[in-house]
């Protein structure tokens, strides 16, 4: 008899798997492949059973929700590898961007200032986004022209190196600019701009 602990385990793997295979199969019948992914056509479970016992490998449901369901014979160790190994090569391929959030104030000095500015041009070197918030307290929202000079020197100081994908913009009591790394120019173009000046000189 199976323990609470032992069902529980069986039925995260069988969730896991998003596969029933063997004889967690249910249909009476199945249409069925082969280890090629040959058709073989309509046969009972029973016979599906026995031909995979004789090859060796599982009997594994595909498409359990078409009529009669889709089931393959495989090796589905192997195959559970291959699409893990797919999983992780797709993943490697996509950068990820996150989008980092810097906080001033319409007073924030300028030591403070660098700092944060040194913070947000290492976040674009790595190729991230970053979300300026400034936040007015008490009656600094009547000086709302503070805030845009501050977020407006920002922009400018780093106009070589981003891209401003939201201008700064009043949401309740904060200003919020977004900016990404600028997009790089391809170096024919930048090459062929440089080369027009110096051959009118």
């Amino acid at each position: 008899m199976k323990t609470i602990a032992t069902e529980f385990r069986d039925r995260r793997q069988r969730e896991e798997r998003k596969h029933r295979l063997n004889r967690e199969i249910m249909a009476p019948e199945v249409r069925l492949s082969g280890p090629e992914n040959e058709p073989i056509g309509i046969v009972s479970l029973q016979e599906a059973l026995r031909m995979a016992g004789e090859l060796d490998v599982d009997l594994v449901e595909i498409a359990a929700t078409a009529s009669p369901p889709v089931c393959r014979l495989m090796d589905y160790g192997k195959f559970k590898y291959q699409e893990q190994k797919k999983a992780a090569e797709a993943k490697a391929k996509q950068t990820v961007i996150d989008i980092k959030e810097v906080k001033f104030r319409p007073g924030t000095d300028d030591g403070d200032y660098n700092i944060k500015l040194r913070n947000i041009r290492r976040f674009l070197a790595d190729g991230d986004k970053c979300k300026i918030t400034l936040r007015f307290r008490g009656r600094e929202i009547t000086h709302q022209e503070l805030g845009l000079a501050l977020l407006n020197r920002l922009r400018d100081e780093l106009a070589d190196s981003i891209q401003v994908e939201q201008f700064p913009k009043l949401e309740g009591r904060q200003m919020i600019m977004m900016i990404a790394p600028a997009r790089k120019k391809p170096a024919g173009k930048a090459e062929g701009a440089a080369a027009a000046p110096a051959a009118a000189a």
